[in-house]
């Protein structure tokens, strides 16, 4: 069964500029998710579109958010990737999750989100701390609008604290780092097949109630 796995980099720098060590580790991610034949469709540099502020899955003219939502819905697994900036995730990381919020509302028959069935891992990089505090915060956001999380489903790297060494200028991923995105792989791919084969059944009697 091949997977599909759609990407999203929360870097701050549009494309064209300066290159991303967030987009390394997402590669790095995605290198062994392809080891579990889970294919990468793309990955969506946010910074590169209009995204407007709001909770709503489409907020009006000139809102590119509408088509970006049909992207990363129509995979199998999200690699939410995402660099640290005073100890945070960035803000454009936090717009996406705010335009998820909209899953809330757009459930299905049985009171399934959009979202449901589908995983979500984490890409983290920077040089100061903040990778824990950035996985739990993402990880229950996503969880809220629907996304299953896989166990070990964090892959980070965390730098010397204010060097000047990115993860992309690395002579080699470091052994913990590519340990950790190996098991990342395995579960991910393996809890994917599972909910692909038999997706959540939601809850038959959510309309009789509602």
């Amino acid at each position: 069964m091949t997977l599909k796995a759609v990407a999203i980099n929360c870097t701050l720098k549009r494309s064209g500029k300066e290159s991303s060590s967030t987009d390394a580790m997402i590669e790095l991610i995605a290198s062994q998710l392809s080891k579990h034949e889970v294919e990468l469709t793309e990955t969506i540099r946010i910074a590169d579109y209009n995204v407007l502020p709001g909770v709503s899955s489409d907020e009006g003219e000139g809102d590119e958010w509408p088509d970006l939502r049909k992207r990363i819905l129509a995979a199998d697994i999200l690699i939410f990737g995402t660099p640290i900036w005073m100890g945070q995730m960035s803000s454009i990381a936090k717009r996406v999750l705010e335009r998820m919020d909209a899953f809330l509302d757009e459930t299905d028959e049985t009171g399934r989100m959009p979202s449901f069935s589908k995983l979500a891992v984490a890409a983290i990089v920077g040089n100061e701390d903040g990778a824990h505090r950035i996985s739990a915060d993402l990880f229950q956001a996503l969880n809220d609008v629907g996304f299953t999380i896989p166990a070990g489903a964090a892959c980070y790297w965390v730098g010397e604290a204010m060097g000047s060494t990115d993860f992309q200028d690395l002579d080699e991923t470091p052994e913990a780092t590519f340990e950790t995105a190996r098991m990342l792989a395995a579960n991910t791919a393996h809890l994917a097949g599972l909910l692909k084969t038999k997706p959540y059944p939601g809850d038959e009697e959510h309309d009789d109630e509602s």
